[in-house]
């Protein structure tokens, strides 16, 4: 990591908290420039109704056309990678996958769900006291269930994480996060190829069976690569940092502990409050717009703070105070408009059944060491911590 390099603005955090001057840059200057990890410079949009007003327009913010990917580096690749898409490319893959991942259809992978994080759970009581829950827990069970889904052998998932660590973190160089997407993308055109041989029961062999004229192999790999990337190190930060601000409210701990029917708003809660991901992928203005009294040049690339967007009074009453109780919806923790995160409905599924879990199983847990060592992935594009030790 580079010690010596500062994160940009909208990467800033203290602790879990966005810093001050975002808050400030969204109140006072409503939209800023800022650095971004390769490339010009960005505007950055923060204010909540600003923030949706971009991701709800796709043609006049493009996400297709910039010199960037997902992980905000040079593209090695686009297709089937929905987040670098606009309609009606986006609209035809997307309409493709939608139905896998209903409320529904989600619901029935829950008692698998559940027997993946109540085995998780015996394996971090055996590892013993004080034990690091992501490296136990908040990491494994996402990634069992990701692999479950599409079919991906979790034997592998060392290899996928240590990619995905590497093409989030901004801090490494631009040659470093392209060399990580490209073993990811030769790595998920080998699954690929292998299900379009013999198409399982997973979600790969799914499309393959289904969708296999409709879609080519380089975008059947896209998708997979993405699906995998984001089913898995989103969730696994979540529950990681949402186990770390509950242990910091221990109040707010205790009633969920104490009350599961509390469990639905308090996941809401914890996504708009935690906001783990940064920002969505920068988007391309195709023509001058003007956002908040601020002028932007066609061709400017546009950024949009989600941690800023979510802790707008705007949105809320106190934005800055967890409280579990009150199960903020309408956050944009999981973007907005059409490109409106595709997992969620899994991703919330997930933290419904863990959180309980965990707190029924360790009604004690606490962290083991102090504040001031937890360890924070300062220049992720995906926030979170990198391990979180734990007693009982």
């Amino acid at each position: 990591m580079t010690e010596t390099w500062e994160a940009p603005l909208h990467l800033r955090r203290t602790g879990i908290d966005p810093v001050g001057e975002l808050a400030k840059a969204r109140d006072d200057e409503r939209v800023v420039r800022v650095e971004t990890p390769a490339g010009p410079p960005a505007y950055l949009v923060s204010r909540y109704e600003d923030v949706r007003q971009v991701l709800a327009d796709t043609a006049r913010f493009s996400s297709a056309g910039t010199p960037f990917s997902a992980a905000g580096q040079e593209n090695a690749g686009v297709a089937g990678q929905l987040i670098t898409l606009d309609p009606p490319e986006h609209t035809r893959l997307r309409r493709l996958l939608t139905p896998e991942f209903t409320v529904r259809r989600m619901s029935r992978l829950q008692p698998r769900i559940t027997e993946i994080v109540e085995t998780a759970l015996d394996e971090l009581e055996r590892a013993g006291k004080p034990a690091d829950l992501v490296a136990h827990f908040a990491l494994p069970v996402p990634s069992l269930v990701i692999c479950d889904l599409l079919g991906v052998p979790y034997a592998d998932r060392a290899g996928f994480h240590e990619r995905a660590v590497r093409i989030l973190d901004t801090s490494l160089p631009v040659e470093d996060r392209v060399a990580a997407q490209r073993e990811d993308h030769d790595y998920m055109a080998g699954l690929v190829a292998r299900a379009q041989a013999d198409p399982g029961e997973d979600m790969l062999g799914m499309l393959v069976r289904e969708h296999g004229r409709e879609l080519t192999s380089a975008e059947l790999t896209g998708i997979a690569g993405l699906l995998l990337l984001a089913g898995h190190d989103t969730t696994s930060n979540m529950l990681g940092l949402g186990t770390l601000a509950l242990l910091w409210h221990p109040d707010q701990l205790a009633m969920l502990r104490d009350d599961p029917g509390l469990v639905e708003p308090a996941v809401e809660e914890l996504l708009r409050w935690l906001s783990i991901v940064q920002t969505p992928p920068p988007r391309t203005t195709t023509t001058e717009v003007e956002i908040a009294g601020h002028t932007i040049p066609a061709g400017s690339l546009v950024l949009c703070s989600l941690p800023a967007a979510n802790r707008d009074p705007a949105l809320i009453g106190d934005p800055e105070i967890l409280d579990i109780t009150r199960g903020t919806t309408g956050h944009v923790a999981f973007g907005h408009g059409a490109h409106h995160c595709l997992g969620a409905p899994l991703a919330r599924m997930e933290l419904r059944i863990v959180l309980p879990a965990l707190l029924r199983r360790f009604p004690d847990l606490a962290l083991a060491d102090t504040d001031d060592r937890v360890d924070f992935r300062v220049f992720s594009l995906v926030y979170g911590v990198r391990s979180l030790r734990v007693t009982w």
